[in-house]
């Protein structure tokens, strides 16, 4: 069937002027960007279909370290689980660059979900283009610049040769069959009648001949979009949105918001967007993106539910699940106070309030955290809280609510630590308990409730070793195996004394370079061990030459020295993210538990 277009009210003709329009009267550079009034105010008139479109693996990893394959493959899970399902999360945009983003693209693809739909992210350029359609895309993202920032300073191109430019690798995406999606940058600064309108005309035009969608991607690349009634173009949100839809013709279903949050506007001009006639809003997982991030997708999942009364579009007990898997995966500490994700984000310290939720809760939270999002409301201590404040805290954080172990304000163990928290107060703290402080109290008054040692090792092993061997292993020095790779190894044996022995194997665990304690009775007993030694064997090297991943073992007596190690490996990659070796780390427990003391006592 053919595509169905509204009527165009204006036809909208290239202004293709000499001199660059930098709108210098509200972007002064020197000065705080301003805001002007036009006194139009518009009518809400919100998407047929709303839905959220996502670029974690875009946008979101150009603030981000490199996720592996495996990351990549289980975030990929999660926006299914949150929105895939029921399409609410309609599409996620990849990279297709590297070895690294072509592998996780063929992972993706192989879960064989309908949603989110993998589509490429592209430069405007045939041979990008060119490299999507080897890949059998049949949606591509291409940058299409819109500014005389980008257009006259960046491109160094007219109107006129950037339209042609645009116009030229959209009809190609189109002959070989692939929708184009043109990603509109800077539209905040573009000048919306003299290209913006014009550009988008033509691009329905070609949708009409070729008999395929083209998509629009409107995005405010720098986070000037405002949503204010009557704000003037081009920084009005519903402005610009109202101009694509009702004046230039472009279907709804073909607009696409993606926003930025330099301004702290990045959530509420999408919603904006989305009730001002845009189908989809583009977003990453906790807004992660480029300098102040993106929309973050969990809070449009949330907003969306709040729309349309669509309880059913999004499994929200999802969103604790990945904050668990960014910090405890990704090494990333979400700030305590995020809404929805964060470890304190629904908690309450003040008097009242604590007093309020121990009645009940629905006094202080925003909605049922325990049902909706699997976070049961938390306490913050003070002198305020009580004694069944404190029993509140135990029974939340060591998950004893409802189980046989859970204790109330007459066990004797919470009023010694009331009493240890008053005594504090006495003395003149004014602050509140932290969490760390909690569970230390909790550790000396309630050990048989805490984790084990060896439990307590093992996560602090995991935590050094993200820091250390993870680090090590992005050295460019590590990838010829020489002395200067050797003298690498030294250096951080050297600064880490809970190292036992570091090893760098080639892809085949042949042993290339190594470095030992400095402790010399333990480096005596490694005599038989040099370069040329096959470690081919061990789980440690065969675990990362699989997965890519860091890999943790479980304690095990050395079988050089026989004392209790714990073995922590990664892979080292070239430039072109390919596996040319693995680095491995033996980490003495004596040393790692020594450490850990001390780590304690620096924090007391």
């Amino acid at each position: 069937m053919p595509l169905l277009h509204p009527k165009v009210l204006n036809h909208f003709t290239l202004q293709d002027i000499t001199q660059p329009q930098l709108y210098r009267e509200l972007y002064p550079y020197t000065k705080i960007c301003r805001t002007t009034f036009d006194d139009v105010i518009l009518a809400p008139h919100p998407a047929k279909e709303m839905h959220i479109t996502d670029t974690t693996f875009r946008d979101g990893q150009q603030a981000r370290p490199p996720y592996t394959v495996a990351q990549i493959k289980k975030m990929f899970e999660f926006l299914y689980r949150l929105g895939g399902r029921t399409g609410l999360i309609s599409a996620s945009e990849f990279f297709l660059y590297s070895e690294r983003d072509r592998k996780a693209i063929e992972v993706c693809r192989s879960m064989g979900y309908q949603f989110p739909k993998i589509t490429a992210w592209t430069r405007a350029n045939k041979q990008d283009l060119a490299l999507a359609r080897d890949m059998e895309f049949d949606e591509v993202g291409m940058l299409t610049s819109v500014s005389d920032y980008h257009i006259f300073l960046k491109l160094g191109k007219t109107r006129q040769q950037a339209m042609d430019m645009y116009l030229d690798v959209a009809s190609q995406a189109l002959e070989w069959g692939i929708v184009p999606r043109c990603h509109f940058e800077d539209i905040t600064r573009a000048d919306i009648y003299g290209f913006c309108l014009p550009l988008a005309q033509k691009l329905m035009e070609l949708s009409r001949q070729a008999n395929l969608p083209v998509k629009i991607r409107l995005c405010d690349t720098m986070g000037y979009g405002v949503p204010y009634p009557g704000t003037a173009l081009p920084r009005s949100v519903q402005g610009i949105v109202h101009a694509f839809t009702d004046e230039a013709g472009v279907p709804g279903e073909m607009l696409e918001w993606h926003g930025h949050n330099d301004f702290h506007k990045g959530l509420v001009n999408g919603v904006t967007a989305w009730l001002y006639g845009c189908g989809a809003v583009n977003g990453t997982l906790f807004g992660f993106g480029e300098r102040t991030g993106n929309t973050p997708v969990e809070a449009l999942a949330i907003d969306y539910i709040s729309l349309t009364g669509d309880d059913g579009a999004a499994d929200t007990t999802v969103i604790s699940e990945i904050a668990d898997f960014f910090e405890q995966e990704l090494r990333y500490n979400i700030p305590h106070n995020y809404p929805f994700a964060g470890r304190d984000f629904n908690a309450t310290s003040a008097g009242v309030h604590v007093d309020g939720i121990l009645k009940n809760e629905e006094i202080y939270n925003i909605f049922d955290t325990t049902l909706l999002l699997g976070k049961p409301v938390p306490i913050i201590i003070t002198d305020k809280s009580g004694r069944a404040g404190v029993a509140y805290w135990i029974n939340h954080n060591l998950k004893l609510t409802g189980t046989t172990k859970e204790v109330t304000k007459k066990h004797p163990a919470v009023g010694k630590i009331y009493d240890d928290i008053m005594k504090a107060y006495e003395n003149g703290r004014t602050t509140h308990f932290s969490h760390e402080e909690m569970q230390r109290l909790v550790l000396r008054h309630m050990p048989e409730f805490t984790i084990t040692e060896y439990d307590r090792m093992k996560q602090l092993a995991g935590e050094l070793s993200a820091h250390v061997i993870c680090n090590l292993s992005q050295e460019k020095g590590l990838l010829h195996f020489d002395d200067e790779a050797t003298r690498l190894l030294e250096k951080f044996s050297t600064q880490h004394p809970f190292i036992q022995l570091i090893s760098l194997t080639d892809d085949q665990g042949i042993l290339k370079c190594m470095a030992l304690t400095t402790d010399k009775t333990y480096r005596a007993l490694y005599k038989d061990l040099a370069p040329g030694f096959d470690f081919s064997d061990r789980e440690w090297f065969k675990e990362p030459m699989k997965t890519g991943d860091l890999h943790i073992m479980d304690v095990y007596p050395s079988r050089f020295t026989g004392k209790l190690i714990i073995t922590v490996s990664c892979a080292v990659t070239d430039a072109e993210d390919r596996i040319v070796g693995v680095l491995s780390c033996d980490m003495q427990v004596e040393q790692i538990l020594k450490h850990a003391q001390e780590l304690v006592q620096d924090e007391d």
